[in-house]
């Protein structure tokens, strides 16, 4: 059993209202279950959202709103569902400023991609649990 973006699963919770269906993870439902999340729904944030980026230590939309407690509420939320589960691993998308492992978007919404995890990925590895993004499958 693992975690797993939700707009991996074909959920439509992104920023934009659409999701990020890859065909790799539906196979892999398909022999295992994976518990779809998304930090950023969790957090409170409605769908659809302006599109937000780290900057710094915190999280700041397209327009200027700081939305870190959102996205650090919703971190927090899912790996309280990882212990109850007890859950070690996750599949989390790739470039998000929540779900991101290893690489993320640099804040400047120039479209330009910068190593660092996403506060839920970050979240998520200090407390042992492995993540990989959608690409390492």
């Amino acid at each position: 059993m693992k975690l797993c973006s939700a707009c991996l699963l074909g959920i439509k919770c992104r920023y934009d209202g659409k999701d990020n269906l890859n065909e790799r993870v539906i196979e892999l439902a398909k022999r295992e279950k994976l518990i779809p999340v998304c930090p950023e729904q969790l957090g409170g944030l409605p769908t659809p959202r302006e599109p937000a980026e780290i900057q710094g230590n915190r999280v700041v939309t397209y327009s200027g709103k700081d939305v870190t407690e959102y996205f650090e509420r919703g971190a927090k939320k899912v790996l309280k569902i990882a212990k109850l589960l007890g859950i070690k691993e996750a599949i989390l998308k790739q470039k998000s400023p929540s779900c991101g492992s290893g690489k993320i978007y640099d804040g400047t919404f120039s479209g330009r991609i910068i190593e660092g995890d996403g506060i839920t990925a970050r979240l998520l590895k200090k407390n042992g649990i492995r993540v990989i993004s959608e690409e390492e499958l």
